[in-house]
């Protein structure tokens, strides 16, 4: 769905070295959007911290602070599982509401956020660095479409009747697991929070989430359309605050049911071992990736290379399931370096609300060092840079696109996740090579391979040991296919019919009867 938002969007954004949009497609921005929520949504309430602290959140393109925001911790945390529990107990409007008047408020919110795409996406572009072209155009209507999506599911999400032996009439019941902890990363922040939000109300839990301290605004503002359409008191909370006080505090908590976090392997370990050491909660995880793009030399080489452009350039490479490791047949190996990097020195860095502007700044500074640091790395491990390296702008956290050649499989660059805007192209010469060298790696989260030939595909993808491959396309997502990863990439899955399964309990009902008959 990524791809198709992109295409039928964006018509120049693949396929040409820069991206012009029609006023009438996008409407004009404000570089300076006002901030209108910036406190502890808790109950429906919006509140300061208990410990009254703040921290700022700083504009990527800039470095200035945007404003402060109220950092939840501990007893904050506390006080949202409070009214998240309250709002879950039995006879509550929440859990007497019918399934479809469920389904009716996602509906209800996906229209709010819908109405307010543009101010939303100035937020997202301001917070971020994404570019307000990709906020408006991609992010925001693919919140839509999920919130949508899983609206649709509220009412349809039932149980079975089962023909067991004996006098007996047995059931299944599909039931909220309860309070769900929510931790979501920074690199897509709407689109994070709907993933999380849409299958977990649906299914009529209630939560306690946690933002990413670098980009709490988007979240904030949609926590007040929440109160806007009617969801009850305590159904939401929404905190903004660092991830070793408020996040661990919910990772460990007795009484959230179940923990759904999306970011960094490292803090994946540290959700499981809170969870064991606590009270067992479900957890799912989607976590890193070092994700190889195959090209074999039967491929369209254009839009080889402009879909392998795509799949790592895309959100300034802030993407976990990035083509990161580009493996290229031998024979063609050469023009297709080529060919990168000429579609590489053509991409356009700079301001996120310009119109023509490809690629924004990095996150923060912490990212933006990083990154640097990685590309020190590769040209330390013998690397060959092709192209960037560095600094793309005197202020802000903006790098140039990177490519690196004569990449091994050894090498940091190849082995550990960037999450920024460098890629890594390796050549290989036969298929049964290329696969294994493509799973000799920690992470599962995603794959690709181009080629022609419907047999290559079939082996190759089948070979590959990760959630999602693609064929002869790039971040294709649509709310109806689940996504996930092997490996140290996560576990579970979001999206789809079966984002359902990991907030429900199945209860079986057996109840004794006079007589059964067929």
């Amino acid at each position: 769905m990524l791809r198709a938002v992109l295409t039928r969007a964006l018509p120049r954004l693949s396929g040409a070295p820069t991206c012009q949009y029609s006023a009438a497609a996008i409407p004009v921005p404000s570089a300076q959007p006002d901030v209108h929520f910036n406190k502890l949504f808790i109950n429906n309430e919006w509140q300061d911290a208990v410990s009254k602290r703040s921290f700022p959140t700083i504009n990527p393109s800039t470095g200035e602070i945007i404003c402060q925001v109220a950092e939840a911790d501990k007893a904050d945390v506390d006080k949202a599982v409070k009214a998240a529990r309250d709002a879950f107990r039995l006879g509550s409007p929440w859990r007497r509401m019918d399934a479809s008047d469920r389904g009716l408020l996602l509906n209800r919110l996906a229209n709010a956020i819908e109405r307010d795409s543009a101010y939303l996406a100035e937020l997202e572009t301001l917070d971020n660095g994404k570019p307000y072209a990709i906020s408006y155009s991609v992010d925001v209507p693919m919140v839509v479409k999920c919130l949508r999506y899983y609206a649709g599911w509220a009412d349809k999400w039932g149980g079975k009747t089962i023909p067991i032996d004996g006098d007996f009439f047995c059931y299944t019941r599909h039931e909220p697991v309860g309070v769900c902890g929510q931790i979501i990363p920074w690199n897509f922040p709407l689109l994070m929070q709907a993933w999380k939000l849409g299958p977990a109300l649906a299914t009529g839990n209630t939560v306690v989430m946690k933002v990413a301290e670098q980009t709490p605004l988007t979240a904030l503002y949609v926590a007040s359309l929440i109160k806007e359409v009617g969801f009850p008191a305590g159904v939401v909370n929404i905190l903004a605050g660092m991830g070793p006080s408020a996040g661990a505090a919910i990772a460990g908590h007795m009484d959230v049911d179940k923990v759904a976090f999306t970011g960094s392997t490292e803090v994946g370990y540290l959700i499981q071992k809170a969870s064991g050491a606590s009270n067992l909660k479900k957890v799912t995880l989607e976590l890193g990736g070092k994700s190889p793009n195959i090209i074999m030399s039967d491929a369209n080489m254009e839009e080889a290379v402009e879909q392998s452009h795509f799949a790592l350039f895309f959100n300034q490479g802030q993407c976990c399931c990035a083509g990161s490791r580009t493996y290229v047949q031998a024979d063609i190996y050469d023009e297709f370096v080529e060919r990168s990097v000429e579609r590489a020195k053509k991409r356009v860095v700079g301001d996120p609300f310009n119109l023509n502007t490809e690629q924004g700044p990095q996150v923060d500074e912490e990212q933006f060092k990083k990154i640097l640091g990685y590309i020190s790395s590769g040209k330390r491990e013998g690397a060959k840079l092709m192209c960037g390296g560095g600094v793309a702008a005197d202020r802000g956290y903006f790098i140039q696109p990177t490519i690196f050649g004569d990449v091994q499989d050894n090498m940091t660059i190849a082995r550990e996740e960037i999450f920024g805007p460098v890629m890594q192209i390796l050549k290989f010469n036969t298929m049964e090579e290329v696969v294994e060298r493509a799973n000799d790696t920690i992470y599962g989260l995603a794959a690709a391979v181009f080629t022609k030939d419907l047999d290559k595909a079939h082996y190759v993808s089948n070979g590959l040991r990760a959630g999602t491959v693609w064929i002869n396309c790039y971040d294709v997502f649509g709310a109806q296919a689940p996504f996930g990863g092997y490996k140290l990439s996560g576990n579970g899955r979001e999206l789809g019919q079966y984002g359902l399964e990991n907030y429900t309990e199945v209860k079986t009902v057996t109840i004794k009867v006079p007589q059964k008959n067929s």
